[in-house]
């Protein structure tokens, strides 16, 4: 264990517990950290502007959660459903996009979302409408970016939990008489929970924090947390300040994977009983 416990203590615990230490302290003149112990940052990350723009970031992170997760859910399970042969390849589509350049694939939204783009001019000469939609540069576009580029994973974490499942269970329940829905319900779905779990706390982490969708596909018009924490660190060089955001961020994910950690076990001590 020694070689991944010191992985984790160089390139998680190290840079953590410096993100906690300068958070107490006050910028330099020039920018940095001037070793002044502090908790003015903690006061400032209170202020109205700054719990707003936490509040979009949550906001937009959890709509793109649950998208990603109700086009997550049916394709993971047509994915198990396909004959065992399909199954490998149809797992190498959905993770193909990871193939080309997070940047790219970003950018080509751009290309499908301006005014001028394939989604527009499609509509257009479709004659559904009559001047093209605001479809870039807002929410609607970051939401858009995000959910594409992180719906993978919650297919494979989803997928991962519907192949484990016994399918005697799922007979069992049809041959007692219980509907389609009414197997999915109390059978799949329990059993899943850990799988739907991990995709959405894998996918509500990495978009909270994201700073390049928001950048690009926002246009600069939309600051999430993560745009905030960039400029913390590399334009205003306000570390300590910075830091504090980090922190808040930091906390959020150690209580979601808790949480997702919780109903993992509860799921796994439920099939175990079974």
């Amino acid at each position: 264990m020694g070689p991944g416990l010191g992985w984790l203590a160089l390139l998680m615990v190290v840079p953590c517990g410096l993100i906690f230490t300068y958070a107490f302290f006050e910028r330099g003149l020039y920018g940095g950290i001037d070793y002044i112990w502090t908790f003015e940052n903690f006061t400032r990350a209170a202020d109205p502007l700054y719990l707003g723009i936490f509040l979009r970031s949550a906001r937009i992170a959890l709509t793109a959660t649950a998208i990603a997760i109700l086009i997550a859910y049916p394709a993971a399970y047509a994915i198990t459903r396909a004959p065992k042969h399909w199954q490998t390849a149809l797992l190498i589509l959905v993770i193909l996009p990871f193939w080309s350049n997070y940047l790219i694939r970003t950018y080509a939204w751009i290309v499908m979302l301006n005014r001028e783009g394939l989604i527009n001019g499609a509509l257009e000469g479709a004659g559904v409408i009559d001047e093209p939609l605001p479809l870039l540069y807002n929410s609607f576009a970051v939401v858009v970016g995000l959910v594409y580029n992180y719906t993978p994973f919650v297919v494979l974490a989803i997928y991962s939990s519907l192949s484990r499942i016994n399918r005697e269970t799922i007979e069992a329940s049809e041959d007692l008489g219980a509907s389609t829905f009414t197997t999915f319900r109390r059978v799949i779905l329990p059993q899943t929970v850990s799988g739907v779990a991990a995709g959405g706390v894998f996918v509500f982490v990495l978009s909270i924090g994201n700073f390049i969708t928001p950048d690009l596909l926002g246009g600069g018009r939309l600051q999430m947390v993560g745009n905030l924490i960039y400029d913390q660190f590399l334009s205003a060089r306000d570390w300590p300040f910075g830091a504090v955001l980090s922190m808040f961020l930091i906390a959020i994910m150690m209580v979601l994977l808790f949480t997702q950690a919780v109903l993992a076990g509860r799921a796994s001590g439920e099939r175990t009983n079974s």
